[in-house]
């Protein structure tokens, strides 16, 4: 049973190793796609916006996929995708 051995041995490693990354890659990244996910979800009008292209505006109108953003000093309003939202400042911390 020399041969049994060392199979176990293999399994175990290649078990320990799916371990790490799953702990030190995979698990952050799934918590970082949710809190991202909430937090897209819960923009409301008056919130100001920071779009992964470095756009900074205030949200006009939400709806289900796409936000009206207004920009500059017109107030012109552009279509986004929610998804192109990179960080949210609401109302309340703008007061504070």
């Amino acid at each position: 049973m020399p041969g049994g051995q060392s199979m176990i041995t293999v399994v175990l490693m290649y078990v320990a190793i799916f371990a790490i990354f799953y702990f030190l890659f995979i698990r952050p990244q799934k918590k970082k796609d949710k809190a991202l996910k909430e937090m897209r979800a819960n923009i409301s009008v008056g919130d100001k916006v920071s779009t992964i292209g470095g756009i900074v505006a205030n949200v006009a109108k939400v709806e289900e996929d796409v936000i009206i953003l207004e920009l500059g000093p017109n107030r012109t309003k552009v279509p986004f995708e929610k998804w192109a939202i990179g960080t949210v400042q609401s109302k309340k911390q703008e007061v504070e």
